[in-house]
């Protein structure tokens, strides 16, 4: 397990060997300087900041790492087969066209929505003479329990929260401009941050080469 943290560029399209075209979320991925190397895990900085908008003891963290300020820091897993050293860059190369991976952001906000919306309600009568088209409605018994259940679906915030995105598999590698195309949608707006991680549930199986009929016909003759 190793990761990467970035920045959503935004959506495009491109066109494989066969002619088609997938839609893409281009993302700029490192190079990330390694801050510090724990005992399970990575410290790792992306995006250069400015020196001004930072606080003391933050800037003074990087000063005596002898390392450029950076806007985000965040830790990852550590790969299990690789050495780290504080101050070396971990590059968009890790990855290569094929691999599958786990990009982590937080959602776009929608602010405050109903629950038709938020939980997919399908909402009361709309004819003539209903006053509950969109409202809330029973919630509940009310002697027993008497309360509402933890956890029912209300009205609320929308959106904003941290999600993960499986199994997204990457279709070009640009190591020049540091630029991860993926292989479908990801969360957040543009120039959001994000973390790729290596699919924790999908890896790279290789085809096996299964016969045809015409082969299993021809080793039934010979027998």
């Amino acid at each position: 397990m190793s990761g990467l943290l970035g920045k959503k560029l935004g959506m495009t399209q491109v066109f494989t060997d066969d002619g088609n075209y997938v839609s893409v979320t281009a993302i700029e991925a490192g190079p990330c300087p390694v801050l510090a190397v724990k005992e399970k895990s990575v410290q790792l900085g992306f995006g250069l900041a400015r020196v001004n908008s930072l606080k003391k003891p933050i800037a003074g963290y990087f000063t005596k790492l002898s390392i450029p300020p950076q806007k985000v820091i965040a830790e990852v897993e550590k790969a299990a087969n690789r050495e780290y050293k504080v101050g070396e860059e971990i590059k968009v190369d890790m990855f290569k066209p094929g691999d599958f991976v786990d990009v982590i952001g937080i959602s776009i906000g929608k602010g405050f929505q109903g629950g038709m919306k938020r939980w997919h309600w399908k909402g009361g009568p709309m004819t003539h003479g209903s006053t509950s088209h969109r409202r809330v409605g029973s919630l509940g018994s009310s002697t027993t329990p008497g309360r509402v259940w933890r956890g029912h679906h209300m009205p609320g915030h929308m959106g904003n929260i941290r999600v993960t995105v499986q199994n997204l598999k990457v279709v070009k590698v640009d190591l020049e401009n540091n630029v991860l195309l993926v292989k479908g949608a990801v969360p957040g707006y543009k120039n959001s941050y994000l973390t790729v991680n290596n699919a924790k549930k999908k890896q790279v199986v290789a085809k096996k080469i299964m016969p045809t009929k015409s082969a299993k016909a021809k080793v039934v003759k010979k027998k």
